[in-house]
């Protein structure tokens, strides 16, 4: 990371405001909403705020731009160039794009740059570089025909993304719709809309015609829900939590049917048995995986199965980490861990932990807030059991569930009792064991001896409530094309 006085550069910050449809800034109506900064309270900017005008005007655009402009009609390998200088231009602006996240949302600054804005950098240019590489299929058939299965970008997409990962999960969507052709109306969490709008503008900087990626910014009942319903969407792409991705699947049945794809929430089980190659690791890796990015993670691993006969061993290293971790201000690069999203879900989060109290959980360490800012200390208990709500409900924040087994299989039937199914972990030096309980854990994603690691090589979803489709990797590609077959007869 560049050595930077962040507090300076973000008293200096211009952030964007309004609406960017048609390549260019919309002001839009005139209504506005608060953005409003966790690190301390402070009115960021009054930013433009999407009513149904808003959306038919920016779903005009994408569709204009999809059925007369010429991004589905350029050579695949044009498309890639568009998006690799897109990529390019947010490396070029990396420390603005990580103070606006820091500041909106209270990601740590040296995860918005190291991590955040690396991840969005790599999604374009991944794709950017595979524009040009995806091919069709002609299936053989009698001497007298010819069949062809073509891959089509399938229209109009609307994105719907949260604030947890702002610029990356925004990328996940934007970067393979746009590579596979089609054109795009992104609506990012009203908590996160500045990052947003600076991707937008990026976007037509880097030469990418009018139309093709627009940004309406306002709450998901209003903006939010106007897209999911309009008939000129073709397909909407959406990550947050499982009951909006209900509303999106109704919104779908009471408009076109249009196909929507889900990556909702979790509740992801971290295994640790007695064999585990490295202990020490095995409790670290929890740790920082429950707090990092204050534990606003859909893929968190916040329930700990540890078996009992180490479970005092690694609970206590991981209490240690909770109570050595640096809290504070996100604008400070030894920051750890930044403020929770805002006073309204920091409310939410501290009712799970006063839920964990009086079910009969023990709280070994945290779970009280500190002042200045929407701050909650790193968060643990133990003696849970599987029928409290901290071991079954997303609580989204920095709070770890300590539960305990005896038997490797009552740890899978643990692990499996939960309606989410995103992401699980498994700590073992046995290659039998790692395989056949990957196989047995339902969820999208099995780390062994690891936890959030991969690359864009690799697809990331779930099952279960956890959502459909995938992000990441070429299977990305599949939610934004149409399959279709021509058969000609010679």
């Amino acid at each position: 990371m560049i050595d930077e006085d962040w507090a300076a550069r973000a008293e200096r910050a211009v952030l964007p405001t309004h609406h960017h449809i048609d390549g260019a800034d919309e002001p839009g109506g005139g209504a506005t909403f608060k953005a409003v900064s966790p690190r301390d309270g402070r009115l960021l900017a009054e930013v433009a705020d999407a009513g149904p005008a808003e959306v038919d005007l920016a779903v005009a655009a994408a569709r204009r731009a999809f059925d007369q402009g010429p991004w589905p009609r350029l050579a695949p390998a044009e498309r890639g160039r568009a998006l690799l200088r897109l990529a390019d231009l947010i490396e070029e602006r990396r420390a603005d794009l990580a103070l606006t996240i820091s500041l909106e949302m209270g990601k740590p600054i040296k995860d918005a740059y190291d991590i955040e804005l690396r991840a969005a950098v790599s999604t374009f240019r991944w794709y950017g570089q595979l524009a040009d590489k995806l091919t069709d299929e002609s299936p053989h058939t009698a001497p007298d025909a010819l069949a062809l299965v073509t891959r089509e970008p399938t229209g109009v997409v609307g994105a719907v993304v949260p604030w947890n990962f702002p610029l990356t999960i925004a990328s996940w969507k934007v970067a393979p719709a746009l590579a596979a052709g089609c054109t795009v109306v992104l609506k990012p969490s009203e908590r996160s809309p500045l990052s947003a709008l600076a991707l937008a503008r990026l976007a037509t900087e880097a030469g990418l015609p009018p139309g093709v990626l627009n940004v309406v910014t306002g709450d998901g009942p209003t903006a939010g829900r106007a897209l999911g319903l309009h008939p000129d969407v073709d397909v909407l792409a959406f990550t947050g939590s499982t009951a909006v991705g209900r509303h999106f699947l109704r919104y779908s049945a009471d408009s076109n049917l249009k196909r929507v794809w889900l990556e909702l929430g979790g509740k992801s089980p971290n295994i640790i048995l007695p064999d585990a190659p490295d202990l020490d690791r095995a409790a670290a890796t929890a740790a920082w995986g429950i707090f990092f990015n204050q534990g606003e993670m859909c893929t968190a691993p916040s329930r700990l199965l540890v078996h009992s006969s180490i479970a005092e061993r690694v609970t206590e290293s991981i209490v240690a980490r909770a109570r050595e971790l640096r809290v504070g201000d996100p604008l400070d690069p030894a920051t750890e861990m930044g403020p929770l999203a805002g006073e309204t879900h920091l409310a939410r989060v501290l009712d799970h932990v006063t839920s964990g109290v009086e079910e009969g959980a023990r709280l070994l360490a945290g779970g009280t807030r500190r002042p200045n800012g929407s701050y909650l200390e790193p968060t643990v208990f133990d003696r849970v059991t599987p029928g409290m709500r901290l071991a079954r409900e997303e609580i989204f924040g920095p709070v770890l569930s300590v539960l305990t087994f005896d038997d490797l299989d009552d740890a899978v039937a643990l692990a499996n009792a939960t309606e989410y199914g995103l992401a699980a972990g498994l700590w073992t030096a046995d290659l039998s064991t790692a395989h056949k309980v990957a196989r047995a854990l339902r969820a999208g994603t099995v780390w062994v001896n690891c936890y959030e690691e991969g690359d864009l090589t690799v697809p990331f979803g779930g099952m279960k409530q956890s959502g459909n489709g995938r992000d990441k990797s070429a299977h990305a590609l599949e939610k934004y094309t149409e399959v279709k077959t021509t058969w000609i007869q010679l």
